[in-house]
């Protein structure tokens, strides 16, 4: 039995669900074969202590929760999904937002596996195997139908998005620092909302880019994740009254459309189509500020240079560098040769930039995009070849490579912007899973989640 969060929290308030037999339900889930190499730990034992004992008046009301692997959790060791860190000491407290969620009733459920320090879109993890897609909603779910491949579930945040997917989580703890939140939920047929970043402390986490990082959750509805945001940043959101098609809403025509597949195309099109018929008024627009961004990270990105600074000590122990996966070693080893001035350039040009899209935008509530411009490829077409010929190995990296910046090119954008978004499913019964996004820059948060609200409730009524 499958309950948004919220749902399921109102059924254990009201006395017509318990949280000890969902929790039970969440424990299978977490034992089946759909979750392969998606826990790190798990904890089975307090979670069902959790359950039982938390008062059901609670916001989370004793419901399964997971969290990525690079928050700490006191007693519990934070290892990022890497063999560097295998043998780093337990944490000695609790990332404030592991907390917040433990305070509202949540009863953690496990870590979850992730890419390798968070550093890809794809998921793909050499060290403990990639989790597979996972959307039971629809009959392409891999896992339903044994003789289709499987296919990638979308990165950082993997483990995180499949915990989700298969019951085992009402909600996921993640992070996303280029879309690692976005990207999983798209690829999922999930919900993903990234908040403005300053919101949710990232205090006892494992960093990417601190410049960049957002905690913040995957769930099944919006209203969950309007719920998860809500304590995640311990604040209210406003509700807004008003109607979908009292928001001015756009869609620009630049990047997030290159290369698109054809089946993202038309899921897109027939959600504005949809929203359009609904009542909501958008706008395709001309955004040219978005083609500035490659001249912004012409010199490096935030994510290999803040990484470099923290990886440092690791990678120049020939021992320790040799832990990690390949492809995130070379990522994070291109900050190596950023000069102090040229970071400093980096920070007030991406300064700038935000600014003149901030008065670009200024006339609309939200914009809309798809999510990632591709479906989930195949596990096998990027995992590492393992060394079959030198041909192989390139064939796959090169796959890699390109798939990756894919997936990141659209939800990356929102990050650089400092802004916020929701990843919402956009996909109907035959199709793999697509994401729609709604997005603006910082502090809009609020709109974004009342109007996603809005456009879910069309997207659903027309499913």
């Amino acid at each position: 039995m499958q309950y948004d969060l919220s749902h399921a929290a109102l059924e254990i308030r009201e006395g017509r669900e318990s949280a000890s037999s969902l929790m039970e339900l969440s424990i299978a889930a977490a034992q089946s074969p759909l979750c392969a190499h998606v826990f790190s730990q798990t904890f089975f034992d307090s979670a069902r202590w959790a359950a039982a004992e938390t008062p059901r008046t609670q916001p989370l009301a004793g419901l399964a929760v997971s969290i990525k692997d690079l928050f700490d959790m006191q007693g519990s060791r934070s290892a990022a999904s890497s063999k560097v860190l295998r043998n780093a000491p337990l944490a000695e407290s609790t990332a404030t937002a592991v907390a917040r969620l433990q305070n509202a009733g949540a009863a953690l459920i496990g870590r979850t596996h992730m890419v390798e320090f968070a550093f890809s879109g794809v998921g793909v993890n050499p060290h403990f195997g990639t989790p597979a897609a996972l959307d039971a909603r629809h009959p392409a779910n891999p896992q339903l139908a044994p003789t289709r491949p499987a296919r990638i579930p979308g990165g950082s945040s993997s483990g995180a998005a499949v915990s989700v997917a298969s019951g085992a989580a009402w909600a996921a703890l993640g992070s996303d620092t280029g879309g690692s939140i976005r990207i999983p939920a798209a690829l999922n047929g999930l919900v993903g909302f990234k908040s403005t970043a300053r919101l949710v402390p990232t205090d006892g986490t494992i960093p990417l880019s601190p410049t960049l990082d957002t905690a913040c959750a995957i769930t099944r509805s919006v209203r969950d994740a309007v719920l998860l945001h809500e304590i995640l940043a311990d604040r209210q959101v406003t509700r807004i009254d008003r109607p979908l098609n009292q928001w001015r809403l756009a869609v620009p025509r630049q990047i997030f459309f290159e290369q698109i597949e054809p089946a993202v195309k038309v899921a897109f099109e027939r959600s504005v189509a949809q929203l359009q018929a609904a009542g909501a008024s958008i706008e395709w627009i001309d955004l040219p500020e978005l083609e500035e961004l490659d001249a912004v990270n012409i010199i490096g990105g935030f994510s290999p240079t803040e990484s470099y600074a923290w990886h440092r000590p690791y990678l120049q122990d020939p021992a320790q560098a040799a832990l990690y996966d390949p492809r995130v070693r070379s990522r994070i080893e291109r900050g190596a040769n950023m000069s102090a001035a040229d970071y400093l350039d980096l920070i007030a040009a991406r300064k700038r930039w935000i600014a003149r899209m901030e008065a670009a935008m200024a006339s609309f509530d939200a914009l809309l995009s798809p999510t990632t411009p591709l479906t989930a490829p195949t596990i096998s077409s990027v995992a590492p070849a393992n060394g079959l010929s030198p041909e192989a190995d390139a064939k796959h990296d090169a796959e890699f490579v390109r798939v990756n910046a894919l997936l990141l090119r659209n939800t990356s954008v929102i990050n650089m912007l400092d802004g916020c978004a929701l990843s919402l499913p956009c996909h109907q019964a035959n199709e793999l899973p697509m994401g729609l996004m709604i997005w603006h820059a910082a502090l809009h948060d609020d709109a974004v989640l009342q109007i996603s609200a809005a456009i879910e409730a069309v997207l659903q009524a027309n499913a």
